[in-house]
């Protein structure tokens, strides 16, 4: 053991999650792995995990990191186990910390270009060194058995893995960690099976949400300012969206071309049939060429198109076409319809299409339609609407904290890294979506100068003026100089490198000097520490999940100064309304929501947009109209940092797994009956139920009936009977009105008969027969319109329980009302796994028809009153009732599977739902029953599948 690690020690103690992970580690290499990955949430002590595995092993130490930021802070916290770590690449300390580009060229900065698109990472892996990096590789493979570690290891998926796999082949005694904040289940497959190459399997820590509820991590909010573009940049957006409204427009005329585009996706989507002349089935629709078949539901949506047989509209069909959505659609025109045909007008529609296409970032080829550069994305992703909207959050979160505030605000780029084109020079700033032009904005404004902004990038450190020479004072003996650079604005410059320019940075920012600091993802986006950040104002472009979740990282490490600390990350979003590439910066908002967990302002936790506002929607931004109250209240919430806190409810008990839900939207607010807060107690099941006609069923007559005396007895156990009866089938959503075309009879109304004959036939009161009379229509009336919600959760989940799907039941089921008048269903105490389970199958069992393989009745009466009333309670007196109608629900996919599943899910219909058998819908009668029933809606409700945490 190198005589440095011999007397090393962290000099405080290591948290259990830490612990966990460690051994998580010896244990790996007991089992004789020497590669593994360890996976901790941003905040949580990942460089203390990787060091203290490297003191274990006791093997020269070389730690890769991706900025010089990170590189300081591995050997702060080495000099703080009390060793010293070297920098150089001559590995001459037991600990050298070294930057990625030591190994290979390597630009954070550059992932993304300047329409926030991914870059290719086209090229040999020989490129990607230099003489320095091969150097270095034949200093790590003649230094002996070394201890690779890895930090922030997720660049290694994007830039130089596969390199760093052959360069490990030359060091097969090297152990390897690899340290990320990552998780497992948001690698793409390729990206999963380097991993896999690379390190085997993952070792997992905790959460964000439960560092977040021990009290590791600060609790925060997930906010959002919305805007539109600037007056400038609104009327060269709405310019480009004419000419594409120009060219739909003119697809949709009759005579345009010699096949209408609507006439072709009529014959491509709703009368399909195969090249054997059969009708293809919507599922294979889907399968196959999903894109066009959700841009075909929202044609039908948008009243463009008749909704296809066997289609059902999910949540997000229900909005207006986007320009994916035509581009999706024109582009199969143009392949199969219009490039092959010779007729004059529909190659001047060809014509007419190339022309249009740039204005939605996409052109005409021969090989059909393909992206191009965005000039609208550019705009709404570089907007000068978003640097005020940050100012203003900057200014608003001033006003709340005071002297207490320290704001990050993150940006892409430093300076814009590519010439605008000649038609957006005078629409964007040169500067644009910079970190410079946000640092200038900030210096403008009365109300944030005086907030003493900085800006630190990799290259440059500048503040206004006199926030420069303050600094610049503090720390005289390092020669530093001040150089102004205009309105207000001044560099910082002097014999010092990022290296050291972050440190002191950074110590000045913690200690008030500053309390607004503009940088780049690429130096302050991920692994550097400031603990002191509040709130969080992210401007990049980048929608990875690694990106997400380091970004949001950075405010949610705790403040020793402010232990009640709780953070607010805010995302800027324009929106231009009327071009359909409008959404594309809420689009990209989405996708950073996407999977990450967050306390919504309910208290829950759930992934998705929804955890900013429960009205938003993954498929579309709100109404414009809306934005300034929105941004009100969002400033409310951001203002309300107790709130948050408590929101996260720190300290109470969670299980660290993903629960999914099933939220429902009626058509008219039902009310609940449920519990709110809790899942149900066992339920009992309904006395009676809907079946295809009333039977006598078996008599039955309460202990204290007495012969030709109809006794209090016998009146106050029908009573009870009839209110168990309401009360059950009430349990949970109550009626939902509506019309119906339904059928219904009561199984176990035959014993009611039974009451009202034998009070006749032994000359009871006409006063008894009359309340027996009463309660018998109370009962009906109850059983009459629509099902309570719940009892279709209820039977669900019994039929997963009693098919070994589910280890819990009707016993499990939760239900919770929201504030826009939604109810959240879920299975308590059950994984992930069965949760998702239980939430498609109900999801399946309320929508439309499509193409199940089962279907099952479900029978019910309409309601009635006055003299249809009486006439239906006197009809009981028959040993027979017709009923009116019938309505089909499918059997969920998960039980009609075989036989055995679907005879559970039939049981368990018939004791929560309604009377009837399952029809296998490849015989006669289920083909009927599809071509009568398909598509229609048996609740008319909308349904949302939504994940959130437990």
């Amino acid at each position: 053991m190198p005589m440095d690690f011999q007397g090393a020690r962290w000099p405080g103690d290591l948290r259990p999650y830490q612990e966990k992970a460690l051994g998580g580690l010896d244990a790996a290499w007991d089992e004789g792995r020497s590669r593994a990955w360890v996976v901790l949430p941003p905040g949580t002590g990942k460089t203390l995990v990787g060091l203290e595995a490297a003191r274990r092993l006791g093997r020269r130490t070389v730690v890769l990191v991706p900025n010089t930021a990170i590189q300081h802070q591995w050997a702060e916290h080495w000099r703080r186990c009390g060793g010293a770590a070297g920098t150089g690449r001559e590995l001459r300390h037991p600990v050298t910390v070294l930057t990625y580009q030591s190994l290979a060229v390597f630009d954070p900065d550059a992932e993304t270009d300047e329409e926030g698109r991914q870059k290719s990472r086209r090229g040999g892996l020989v490129r990607l060194l230099h003489d320095n990096g091969r150097a270095l590789v034949a200093a790590l493979h003649n230094a002996g058995p070394l201890t690779l570690v890895l930090d922030e290891c997720h660049h290694l998926l994007d830039v130089w893995g596969r390199l760093l796999a052959e360069i490990l082949e030359e060091l097969p005694d090297a152990r390897v960690i690899g340290l990320t904040a990552t998780p497992p289940e948001s690698l793409t497959p390729d990206e999963s099976a380097l991993v896999d190459a690379l390190f085997g399997t993952p070792i997992l820590g905790a959460s964000i949400p439960a560092m977040v509820r021990q009290g590791y991590l600060a609790p925060f909010a997930e906010l959002v300012w919305l805007t539109t573009p600037t007056t400038v940049e609104a009327e060269y957006v709405e310019g480009e969206a004419e000419r594409f409204a120009e060219l739909t427009a003119g697809l949709l005329e009759p005579g345009f071309t010699s096949t209408g585009l609507l006439e072709w996706l009529d014959a491509r989507m709703v009368d399909r049939t195969s090249a054997a002349g059969g009708a293809v089935s919507w599922a294979r629709v889907e399968t196959a060429e999903p894109r066009i078949a959700a841009a075909a539901l929202r044609f039908h949506h948008a009243g463009l198109l008749a909704l296809p047989p066997g289609a059902r509209l999910r949540e997000e069909h229900r909005h207006a076409p986007t320009a994916e959505d035509w581009v999706a659609l024109l582009n199969d025109y143009v392949l199969h319809c219009l490039l092959p045909s010779e007729e004059e007008q529909d190659a001047a529609a060809l014509e007419a299409v190339k022309r249009a296409l740039p204005a939605v970032g996409y052109q005409l080829t021969r090989r059909g339609i393909r992206a191009a550069r965005s000039p609208v994305d550019r705009v709404l992703a570089r907007s000068a609407a978003k640097t005020l909207g940050a100012v203003e959050i900057a200014a608003a979160e001033a006003a709340a904290l005071g002297a207490r505030l320290r704001c990050l605000v993150l940006c892409d780029h430093e300076r814009a890294g590519a010439t605008l084109p000649a038609r957006l020079r005078e629409v964007l700033d040169a500067e644009a979506g910079s970190a410079w032009l946000m640092l200038r904005g900030l210096v403008a404004d009365p109300r944030t100068r005086g907030l003493a902004p900085m800006l630190v990038t990799g290259r440059t450190v500048a503040a206004a003026e006199e926030t420069a020479r303050a600094f610049v004072l503090e720390h005289h003996g390092h020669g530093l100089a001040v150089e102004p650079a205009g309105g207000g604005v001044a560099l910082i410059t002097g014999p010092w490198s990022s290296r050291v320019w972050v440190r002191l940075i950074t110590a000045f920012f913690e200690a008030g000097g500053c309390q607004i600091l503009v940088g780049t993802r690429g130096l302050l986006g991920e692994g550097w520490d400031a603990r002191g950040i509040n709130t969080l104002i992210d401007l990049t472009t980048a929608t990875t999940p690694t990106a997400v979740v380091q970004t949001r990282g950075r405010a949610l490490r705790l403040d020793p100064a402010w232990p009640d600390k709780s953070a607010n990350t805010w995302t800027v979003v324009c929106v231009a309304d009327g071009h359909p590439k409008g959404t594309a910066d809420w689009d990209r908002f989405v996708r950073k929501h996407g999977g990450y967990l967050a306390a919504a302002p309910n208290g829950e936790i759930v992934s998705g947009v929804a955890h900013v506002d429960a009205s938003f929607s993954p498929y579309a931004p709100p109404d414009p109209a809306s934005f300034d109250r929105l941004n009100q209240e969002m400033l409310a919430r951001a203002q309300d940092r107790a709130g948050t806190r408590e929101g996260w409810r720190l300290g109470a008990p969670f299980r660290d797994e993903l629960v999914h839900t099933l939220r429902i939207r009626p058509a008219r607010s039902p009310t609940v009956a449920a519990p709110a807060d809790a899942p149900t107690i066992t339920p009992g099941a309904p006395a009676a139920l809907p079946a295809a006609a009333l039977a006598t069923g078996r008599p039955w007559l309460p202990p204290l009936y007495e012969r030709r005396k109809l006794g209090a007895g016998v009146v106050i156990g029908l009573l009870l009977t009839f209110a168990v009866a309401l009360f059950t089938i009430g349990f949970g959503l109550e009626a939902w009105p509506a019309s119906w075309v339904t059928c219904l009879t009561l199984t176990s109304l035959g014993a009611t008969v039974h009451h009202v004959r034998e009070a006749r036939r032994l000359g009871a009161s006409r006063r008894a027969r009359e309340r027996v009379f009463e309660e018998a229509a109370r009962l009906l009336d109850g059983l009459s319109g629509e099902p309570a919600v719940t009892g279709f959760a209820y039977a669900v989940a019994d039929a997963l329980k009693d098919t070994g799907l589910s280890r819990r039941g009707a016993e499990g089921v939760v239900v919770r009302p929201e504030p826009d008048g939604t109810y959240r269903f879920s299975l308590a105490d059950v994984d992930a796994a069965t949760s998702r389970r239980f939430a498609v199958a109900l999801d399946e069992v309320l929508a439309p028809m499509a193409t199940p393989r089962y279907v099952l009745p479900r029978y019910v009466v309409y309601p009635r009153t006055g003299h249809e009333r009486s006439e239906r309670a006197l009809r009981w007196f028959e040993d027979l009732v017709r009923a009116d109608g019938v309505v089909y629900h499918s059997v969920p996919s998960v039980f009609g599977q075989n036989r055995k599943r679907t005879g559970a899910f039939v049981a368990a219909w018939n004791t929560w739902v309604s009377g009837g058998e399952a029809v296998f819908t490849s015989t006669p009668e289920g083909e009927g029953i599809l071509a009568t029933h398909r598509g229609e809606d048996p609740l008319q409700a909308s349904t949302v599948l939504r994940v959130a945490w437990d």
